[in-house]
């Protein structure tokens, strides 16, 4: 039931990680901080498709 996720820096639009959750328990989109290296900071990333 784990699908593979991407994780896309709020500040520079880059997608940095990518990871996996579980979709049954975790129904809401994913929200990490994160090292962005292009914005070279931690910043808000998020889930994208």
């Amino acid at each position: 039931m784990r699908e593979i996720i991407t994780l896309q820096c709020s500040e520079c639009k880059r997608r940095n990680y990518s990871t996996t959750r579980n979709k049954k328990t975790q129904t809401e989109r994913l929200e990490l901080k994160k090292f962005c290296p292009f914005c070279r900071k931690h910043t808000l990333h998020k889930e994208v498709k």
